[in-house]
């Protein structure tokens, strides 16, 4: 009985809200009708404005590839607008101008909130992916290391601006949001600390895409290893040696090393060292520096310098620095091939000998005196 007794009287106390709302939307219509009707006008041109701004964005977002301007931006943001948002915008306006209930203006204006937060993040969301995106593009037309992270960028992006959206409805519904915020930071912390690892080699290829210390297809230069890059991963990234072997380094890992990169050489280093007798005449030890800046320009190299640079233990050591211009051109092995024969070729002619090593042995006396380690013939005299 008292449960048939309780829905009838819940009826009689919202009844008389009912009516009372009722009555009082007639009499703002009845006494307000003409800025109703002109509010409404407005409020139409106001949302076909918007949808018109709407369209204009749609064609100038551009198309998936395209080089990506500040106008196809900001033209993939607008084209991203609600009919929802439009339509709350309209019916703000209006309510402002029309002096609505308070019942009912309350309600647009609970509405219009929700409606411009959330379109808000679309807008930011569409925003920062677009200028993302365009950073990339604009260095990596093949958007080869867009591809591999924009994904993860992606859904990063939007859980941010999301929850802070969520964040500031419950606000401005009145909940206290200091204890959601409090929980999601201490979430975040503890997630933090247990994926450290995953989480270093994520930012780090981050790090790698919009820093570009190398790009895919480069030839680099770490530690001891000389490798081409196949493919910048999220946490790792794969090369090729030179000898043929694969490697797999994770992307924290290889940023925390000195790298050098040989793919944009404007021309290549190359020291060749040469080692001579000691039993070399003084006249061509002496021609030799220009000696072998005539070997390095006649093969089409640009000389930088040469001469000696020590008393080895048995030679003396002389040094010849040349530059190969357009590395991708010209083999850089096969450079240093040319030239250490070319120079063979010219000390043959010359008569200049290359040094190997050698050891001289020496007999001395007690006292010192360097001695022959064997009796001296004495000449036959004739009688």
């Amino acid at each position: 009985m008292a449960n048939k007794t309780e829905p009838a009287a819940a009826a009689s106390v919202r009844a008389p809200d009912f009516v009372e709302m009722w009555r009082s939307t007639s009499d703002w219509f009845a006494v307000h009708y003409v800025q109703i009707i002109v509010a409404i006008g407005a409020g139409v041109l106001i949302y076909l404005l918007l949808a018109a701004l709407r369209s204009f964005g749609k064609r100038w977002r551009g198309a998936y590839g395209d080089p990506l301007g500040y106008a196809n931006v900001l033209g993939r943001a607008v084209a991203r607008t609600s009919h929802f948002f439009m339509v709350m915008v309209a019916a703000k306006l209006v309510a402002g101008y029309a002096d609505p209930p308070a019942i009912l203006f309350k309600t647009i204006a609970f509405l219009f909130t929700i409606a411009a937060v959330l379109q808000g993040a679309i807008w930011a969301r569409e925003i920062i992916l677009g200028l993302i995106e365009r950073k990339t593009l604009a260095e990596d037309g093949q958007g080869e290391t867009l591809a591999n992270a924009m994904g993860l960028i992606r859904v990063l992006v939007t859980f941010a601006l999301f929850a802070i959206a969520t964040i500031v409805v419950l606000d401005n519904l009145g909940v206290n949001v200091t204890g959601l915020v409090a929980g999601l930071g201490i979430g975040g912390i503890a997630i933090g600390l247990a994926a450290q690892g995953i989480f270093s080699d994520l930012f780090a290829a981050l790090s790698i895409i919009f820093d570009k210390p190398f790009r895919r297809g480069e030839i680099i230069t770490y530690d001891q290893t000389t490798a081409r890059v196949e493919k910048i991963g999220l946490k790792s990234t794969r090369l090729r040696a030179m000898s043929g072997e694969k490697k797999v380094i994770s992307n924290a890992n290889l940023l925390q090393k000195e790298i050098t990169s040989l793919q944009t050489l404007i021309q290549r280093r190359v020291t060749f060292a040469i080692g001579i007798i000691y039993q070399t005449p003084e006249e061509k030890a002496e021609a030799i520096p220009e000696m072998l800046r005539e070997i390095v320009e006649a093969e089409g190299f640009i000389f930088v310098n040469a001469g000696l640079v020590r008393f080895g233990a048995s030679a003396l050591d002389y040094e010849v620095n040349f530059d190969v211009p357009d590395p991708d051109t010209h083999d850089y092995f096969l450079s240093r091939h040319r030239m250490g024969l070319a120079i063979w070729k010219r000390f043959n002619a010359e008569e200049i000998e290359f040094a190997y090593p050698t050891q001289t042995s020496f007999t001395a006396a007690p006292d010192g005196r360097p001695i022959m380690p064997y009796p001296e013939v004495q000449p036959v005299r004739s009688a």
